[in-house]
């Protein structure tokens, strides 16, 4: 009776060593991480690429059977046209890089101590700028410093520096003071503060305020032309004076596919370079 009343009891492991032998038997282990997703999606890599292609292909077809008259030959012969466009792309990065190395740094300085006192007097430069029309600003700078790539870049960087300081510094401000605070705390120096801490926290809006740089030099430099800079404003103006269509499209068909693909380009920087602990 007791061996049989031993048998049908059931012992204190039963329940587990079921769920463990369902466990086994299934196979299911501890949960995986889940991977996070990728930062740059297929869509975002292809389409703006293709559409751009697409259209210089359009536009090279269209010159292809379009009927040239002389003045129109000699307006993008010579490679002219290739030597516009180097110079429109010299524009846009050498201004765009004496932005960055004016904006930020000032703009982390306008954060520190006694000198946040003068941010409104340089907030107030910085929109004098760029609310001066571009073709004025640039004219005043050929009468001061004479016809050349000079006048043309100081207008350049004088109109595109607001958006990246005002960002850099609207960046460094909306950070999280006992983010700062736990960070002193751990022993950090206050530059180490500012490296490791402040400026990744401001990177999305930094590099929001160097897009919108990066895209109005490309606009601006078309106006260099008037200052001797060069660039695909060349081919705009002659189209405009000589009346000559093919060189006006394709002078405006370039700027449009440079501004497009610089902006594509900094977007790209823009999510590589964002802080993964700040993605949404």
């Amino acid at each position: 009776m007791r061996a049989a009343a031993a048998e049908e009891t059931p012992g204190p492991a039963g329940p587990d060593s079921g769920s463990a032998g369902e466990t086994s038997a299934s196979g299911a282990g501890p949960p995986r991480p889940e991977r996070p997703p990728a930062r740059i999606g297929w869509r975002k890599l292809t389409f703006l690429p293709v559409g751009l292609i697409v259209v210089c292909l359009a536009t090279w077809l269209w010159f292809a059977q379009a009927d040239l008259d002389a003045l129109t030959r000699n307006a993008l012969s010579g490679g002219q046209v290739s030597k516009a466009l180097w110079q429109h792309i010299q524009l846009t990065a050498i201004s765009t890089f004496f932005v960055l190395i004016i904006a930020i740094p000032l703009g982390v300085l306008l954060t520190r101590g006694a000198f946040s006192r003068a941010t409104p007097v340089a907030m107030a430069f910085a929109n004098m700028g760029q609310a001066t029309p571009a073709i004025g600003l640039l004219a005043l700078l050929v009468i001061w410093l004479g016809i050349g790539r000079r006048a043309a870049l100081i207008g350049m960087v004088l109109y595109a520096v607001l958006p990246v300081l005002s960002n850099t510094i609207a960046g460094l401000k909306a950070n999280d003071p006992t983010l700062l605070e736990a960070g002193r705390g751990i022993g950090m120096s206050p530059m180490g503060v500012l490296i490791r801490v402040e400026l990744p926290l401001a990177v999305p809006l930094i590099l929001a305020g160097v897009r919108t740089a990066l895209v109005l030099n490309v606009g601006t430099a078309t106006l260099a032309v008037f200052g001797g800079g060069g660039g695909l404003g060349v081919l705009i103006t002659t189209g405009i004076t000589n009346q000559r269509m093919p060189v006006l499209v394709l002078g405006s068909v370039l700027t449009v596919v440079l501004a497009l693909l610089v902006d594509w380009v900094a977007s790209l920087a823009e999510l590589l370079l964002r802080p993964r602990g700040l993605r949404a």
